[in-house]
């Protein structure tokens, strides 16, 4: 078995404690708005040290969802780097079998973009983020 090559200098490989796939749904055509869902199953391993007896997806999962559906490359408008979380506020719990819908919404702004994100499961609202986020050149 051979090891993977390493990253080139400079880069890291992403680190994410969500296992889960997040699946861009739909995005608009001007590419301001976009929607994905992500399946919560009960083999995350975030579950095994939060709650063992009651398992509840944590906060920062949730927001590692927003931020990997907003830069997943059929989200974005721009390619883009997250600069800064600026709210997040949690409304509901995630629980495995559940179902994380996101729905984001883009604008730009004098510093970049923005990122307003709402997420949802079968009972609810489970939280809404706003991120900010600086471009890394190119538009699409």
């Amino acid at each position: 078995m051979s090891a993977a090559p390493p990253a080139p200098v400079g880069t890291r490989a992403p680190v994410s404690p969500v296992a889960a796939e997040v699946r861009v749904q739909a995005r608009t055509e001007d590419g301001l708005a976009a929607t994905a869902r992500v399946e919560i199953r009960a083999d995350e391993p975030v579950f095994a040290g939060h709650y063992p007896d009651f398992p509840i997806f944590p906060g920062v999962c949730v927001l590692e969802c927003v931020q990997r559906a907003a830069t997943d490359g059929d989200a974005a408008p721009d390619p883009t780097e997250l600069a800064a979380v600026e709210s997040a506020r949690f409304a509901g719990a995630v629980y495995p079998g559940d179902t994380l819908s996101l729905t984001l919404k883009w604008r730009r702004t004098d510093a970049g973009l923005r990122c307003d994100a709402v997420a949802t499961t079968e009972r609810g609202k489970a939280a809404s983020v706003r991120l900010r986020y600086e471009s890394t050149g190119g538009r699409r």
